[in-house]
C-alpha cells in the first residue's frame, strides 16, 4: 500500500504531522530549548511526539525499538527537559519513517485489534491509539504556536492550513469487509 492508498485516519495523522512541521518552520535550537514554565520546550515537544509514535507504531506494532533514549528524556510524566532540537528532529524523522511501514499497511480490521504490552492487551484498540496520536499532535501544535508567540515571533502561519492533502474520503474497503457486509445483510 502507498501513502496515497493509506487508511483515511493515517492520512489525517500525516496531515497533523505536516501542520506540526509547518508550525515549527524556522525555529532555532536556542528558541526550541527555551522553556516558559509550566509549558514544555519546543524541542521537548518534538521528541515527545516521536516517543509516542515510537511506542505505538514501532515498538508495539512492529516489535522494534529504534529510539530507547526518548522515553527517559521526553516521556509522559518524566521531568521537564530541553534537549537539542537537531537530535529531536533526527529521532522524529527516523521514528516516523519506521512507523510509516506499519501505518501504510493498516486496515480497518487491524485498527480494531489491541496491542499487547507486558503480556496483556491494551484497553485501547490500535484505532483509538491512532486517534490519540492525531489529537496529541494537534495539542502540541497549539502549545508550540503559543510558545512561538511568547518568543515574539510574528507572521506565524494560520491553522488549520491547506486541507488538500487531508480531504474527507470514504474508507477503501477490502474484499473481506465486503464479504462480511454481504453475509450480515443476508
Amino acid at each position: 500500500m502507498t501513502h496515497e492508498m493509506a487508511h483515511p485516519l493515517v492520512t489525517q495523522l500525516r496531515f497533523a504531522r505536516s501542520e506540526f512541521l509547518r508550525c515549527l518552520d524556522g525555529v532555532t535550537d536556542e528558541e526550541a530549548r527555551h522553556r516558559f514554565e509550566p509549558m514544555n520546550s519546543i524541542s521537548w515537544m518534538v521528541g515527545h511526539l516521536a516517543n509516542q509514535e515510537n511506542t505505538y507504531w514501532v515498538l508495539m506494532a512492529q516489535g522494534k525499538q529504534i529510539a530507547p533514549q526518548l522515553y527517559p528524556l521526553v516521556g509522559y510524566g518524566k521531568p521537564a527537559s530541553t534537549p537539542p532540537l537537531a537530535e529531536m528532529w533526527a529521532a522524529w524523522r527516523e521514528v516516523t519513517q519506521t512507523a510509516d511501514v506499519y501505518l501504510d499497511a493498516l486496515t480497518t480490521d487491524m485498527l480494531q485489534t489491541h496491542f499487547e504490552w507486558r503480556g496483556k492487551p491494551l484497553p485501547e484498540s490500535a484505532g483509538t491509539l491512532l486517534l490519540r496520536n492525531i489529537y496529541h499532535y494537534w495539542f502540541h501544535t497549539g502549545e508550540a504556536y503559543a510558545v512561538r508567540q511568547m518568543l515574539g515571533h510574528t507572521g506565524l502561519p494560520d491553522f488549520v492550513g491547506d486541507m488538500r492533502t487531508a480531504v474527507y474520503r470514504p474508507e477503501i474497503k477490502n474484499e473481506k469487509q465486503d464479504e462480511n457486509a454481504t453475509a450480515n445483510r443476508q
